[in-house]
């Protein structure tokens, strides 16, 4: 009884085994097929770079050109090329989406609290004159069933920042873009940042600061909610 009831049971095992081999066989494949798509997303956008490469140059020898300087002596001989390098890591958020950097890294939890990450760094480059802003951003978001991986957070805020961009639009951006991902009960994002467009040429303020919010959801239908992020974040 026990001797067939054993060999029922091993040969259950071993069925399993094999269908379990299998099915892990299939995770692997997918799992390479995944990591050579990725690989090939990753390529196609730095030879994409590559292609541009020598245009960017040219402009950027061009440019200097006009401003009157000698584009062949030794202090400028690869500045059209670094600038060229340059410009595309500054912008690389246009190759770059929400769904590329999470990376499955939102999870189920039974989390109703409020999360915030604030004083993430964030650079960009102002569309009006090319030239920096930078400063913090504040994230704060309520989840709905759903979180996501803290640094995800920082990492969102930069695709969008790596662009050129004005801070409205920006903050506003890195909302939406945390909301759809996680469809979560709010988001709120607070940026304050310094613009050198204001510090280097026009106005020449050197102490201003812009600070620029988008509310979401709960964050803009309670001002309890909105009061305790902005308390929260804004704390030193």
């Amino acid at each position: 009884m026990n001797s067939h009831c054993n060999g029922k049971v091993g040969e259950t095992a071993v069925e399993e085994f094999h269908c379990n081999n299998g099915f892990n066989d299939l995770i692997i494949d997918t799992k390479k097929s995944a990591v050579v798509h990725r690989k090939h997303e990753v390529s196609r956008k730095e030879t994409e770079d590559e292609s541009r490469l020598p245009v960017l140059e040219a402009a950027y020898t061009s440019i200097l050109r006009h401003l009157g300087e000698d584009t062949d002596r030794d202090g400028l001989l690869r500045t059209p090329l670094r600038a060229a390098k340059a410009i595309q890591f500054l912008t690389k958020g246009y190759h770059e989406t929400i769904d590329d950097i999470l990376n499955n890294a939102i999870f189920d939890e039974d989390h109703d609290e409020m999360v915030i990450v604030k004083d993430i760094d964030v650079f960009s480059l102002c569309e009006h004159h090319l030239v920096p802003f930078f400063g913090k951003v504040h994230i704060g978001y309520i989840p709905n069933k759903k979180v996501v991986g803290l640094s995800k957070l920082a990492r969102i805020v930069e695709i969008f920042s790596r662009r050129l961009q004005v801070q409205e639009r920006l903050t506003k951006q890195i909302a939406m873009g945390i909301c759809d991902a996680l469809q979560p009960k709010g988001v709120a994002v607070v940026v304050e940042a310094a613009h050198m467009c204001m510090v280097m040429r026009g106005v020449q303020k050197m102490n201003s600061r812009t600070v620029t919010s988008t509310m979401l959801g709960v964050y803009l239908e309670d001002p309890k909610t909105r009061e305790e992020f902005l308390a929260l974040a804004m704390r030193a």
